[in-house]
């Protein structure tokens, strides 16, 4: 890339626009203000929906398969590939996006899609698995995905569990099965930015079960399931792990991918932007523009656009968010990084005319940025 390019890398405005969908917006607006300034398009995800156009976009291939979506059914789901490592999004077959009609089944819904993913990328030659979670319609604990791989889960008269979570409350035994074997040479690693645990009031059922469909009653059965899953774990396997961080990330997938793929957790939009080389991409930049749906409170934990203005700040790039809504006073966006926020109710301020009409308003937003900022970005505050 050229000295003096912009790096577009928004995430993306969830309900309206992908990643890709967000930077191509910015980029047709800031091509109208300035078309002599070169652009590149890299649009960043922290391990949620869009992870996956994220590594494409960054130059890993897509690599598409069946496999078994969130009731049972069989989805058409993808990931990305390059050399040995591959970046698999359980919301591509464990996700709401991909339940039938959208509706909800709490108890249920199950995560094996996401392990016939896993087994399909290793069977591609895969030894890395990049497993991003976000955006999951099960509460299972990972079982699915350990099934789905080879492990057994068995009731007492030693027959396999039925699918989703409400069944882990039958949990007699879990035997490894092929699993080991499977995944002999294979690291895995998760890429959340979820820290809660997979039990109690901070966990897995109790925060996301309602975002899934989950009733109080339904709750309490997931709850339940997922603590008996836990015991069962720790007698079976020897391994202690329902309090550590991340292992209440999708419905307790974190938790399943610990225990039964022996993973490790990192900061999503850290190991992703680290994975991508996006670094290298800021060499010789003039400016940085990133985003996502609303800027607010948890933007500033650990959110994608708060990890691109860490890498911006590091590499002494001026970094601008743009967002749906932004509810972060001046001296936050500042302390996180952020020379300054555009939001698409700065020029609409009606919400809903927001959400659909965002792919517009961005362009419009982009193109007072090529205005303010593409002449000199040292001097733009200056300017506005």
């Amino acid at each position: 890339m050229n000295a003096g390019h912009v790096v577009i890398a928004p995430d993306k405005f969830k309900g309206s626009l992908g990643g890709p969908e967000v930077a191509a917006h910015i980029g047709a607006g800031l091509r109208r203000a300035r078309p002599d300034v070169p652009l590149l398009e890299l649009p960043v995800a922290d391990g949620g929906d869009g992870t996956v156009d994220s590594a494409v976009a960054a130059g890993f291939e897509r690599v598409r398969a069946q496999a078994g979506g969130p009731t049972g059914e069989t989805v058409t789901a993808s990931y990305a590939m390059r050399g040995e490592v591959a970046v698999v999004e359980l919301a591509e077959a464990s996700g709401l996006r991909v339940l039938p009609g959208g509706r909800l089944e709490a108890l249920t819904a199950s995560s094996r899609g996401t392990g016939d993913l896993i087994g399909h990328a290793v069977d591609r030659g895969a030894r890395r698995i990049v497993l991003g979670l976000g955006g999951s319609a099960c509460t299972d604990g990972g079982a699915g995905m350990a099934a789905a791989l080879g492990a057994r889960l068995l009731d007492a008269d030693g027959r396999e569990l039925p699918q989703g979570g409400g069944a882990l409350r039958g949990l007699a035994r879990i035997e490894a099965g092929a699993l080991a074997d499977r995944l002999a040479g294979v690291t895995v690693v998760v890429a959340s930015d979820v820290d809660s645990p997979l039990l109690g009031p901070d966990g897995a059922a109790q925060v996301f079960g309602p975002q899934k469909g989950a009733g109080p009653d339904d709750v309490r059965v997931l709850e339940e399931g997922l603590a008996r899953l836990d015991a069962v774990v720790r007698r079976d396997l020897g391994i202690d792990a329902a309090e550590r961080e991340g292992a209440g990330a999708a419905g307790g997938a974190g938790f399943g991918a610990m225990v039964f793929l022996s993973a490790t957790v990192e900061p999503g939009i850290t190991y992703l932007l680290d994975l991508l080389g996006f670094e290298a991409h800021l060499d010789g930049a003039r400016l940085v523009i990133t985003g996502e749906g609303a800027l607010d409170r948890q933007t500033l934990r650990g959110k994608a656009p708060a990890g691109v203005a860490r890498a911006a700040a590091r590499a002494g790039v001026p970094v601008l968010a743009v967002a749906g809504r932004n509810t972060l006073s001046p001296d936050e966006l500042r302390g996180a990084g952020f020379r300054d926020a555009y939001a698409l109710t700065d020029i609409e301020p009606d919400p809903a005319r927001c959400m659909e009409q965002a792919g517009p308003l961005l362009e419009r937003l982009a193109e007072r940025i090529g205005e303010v900022w593409l002449d000199d970005p040292r001097d733009a505050e200056a300017a506005r």
